[in-house]
């Protein structure tokens, strides 16, 4: 296997366990009316699932730049690591 398939693989294996996370949050976030869980949900999602998104859906569909690219995954992360920082906080 080439190092490209590998890195692919990898992407994916990280985004689907990235959304069944997001999804299990999301759902104790229905459960219980948590605040907490629904900030731990979308902080999993835009940190696993999102940079996924962006780099092999949204990049080749609308020929972004690396610049954008980079830059649309740097803001997926600090909104994750953000909303992740007040689930643990509130």
């Amino acid at each position: 296997m080439t190092l490209s398939v590998i890195a692919t693989a990898g992407g994916v294996a990280t985004a689907c366990l990235g959304a069944y996370v997001g999804y299990l949050a999301y759902d104790g976030h229905r459960r219980n009316e948590s605040r907490t869980m629904l900030l731990l949900a979308v902080g999993v999602v835009c940190i696993a699932v999102v940079p996924y998104g962006i780099s092999y859906v949204l990049t080749p569909l609308f020929s972004l730049s690396d610049a954008v690219t980079v830059l649309s995954v740097t803001v997926a992360h600090l909104a994750g690591l953000g909303a992740l920082a007040r689930s643990v906080t509130s």
